[in-house]
């Protein structure tokens, strides 16, 4: 069961796909932060920057899904386990498990809608309707991408809940969100 070999290469592949993808939603941060800063240089100087506003919601967007794995398995999504501290070990698994996979198919749900979005944007030739006229699929991918990602993520995560009985969420940051 390479999957949930913790040293594996798939394991260490997986990891290096999350931080990947977390490295560029700091990069997608990072590009919204230049355009609100031209965008308020631009307006200082009377110059006009078309699409800016546009291009800073694309960002945000891509930062945010690109983000969404590894913040999964570093245990900082909102997380309520006021009901799991309430169970038994047993009925505590089967809460889990059965979280995973409403989880799980609700993320394949997204990513399958998501990548179907890409396409028919790429298709249909379909372009924002601000003065920028970015084609709608640049703008969509980065979404689709991490929601693509997200999907691995749970589907990860709810494997190695079926063949080791834990998922892959690291619960010291669980724990410390409980004293803040």
């Amino acid at each position: 069961m390479p999957i949930t070999d913790e040293k594996g290469p798939v394991r260490r592949s997986l990891d290096t796909l999350y931080d990947a993808a977390s490295v560029l939603a700091a990069v997608c941060l990072f590009l919204m932060l230049v355009v609100i800063a031209l965008q308020m240089i631009a307006r200082w100087t009377g110059t006009a920057f078309p699409g800016s506003t546009q291009y800073a919601g694309y960002l945000m967007a891509a930062s945010s899904f690109l983000a969404f794995a590894q913040t999964l398995n570093r245990g900082v999504h909102i997380r309520v386990t006021l009901l799991f501290n309430a169970l038994g070990p047993r009925s505590r698994r089967l809460v889990e498990l059965w979280s995973l996979l409403i989880a799980t198919a609700a993320a394949c749900y997204l990513a399958r809608f998501a990548v179907k979005m890409v396409y028919w944007s790429y298709k249909l030739h379909d372009v924002s309707e601000g003065q920028d006229a970015t084609a709608m699929w640049m703008a969509q991918l980065p979404m689709a991408i991490g929601a693509v990602i997200l999907a691995i993520c749970f589907i990860d995560n709810l494997l190695t809940m079926l063949f080791r009985g834990r998922d892959n969420i690291r619960s010291e940051n669980i724990e410390q969100s409980h004293a803040e």
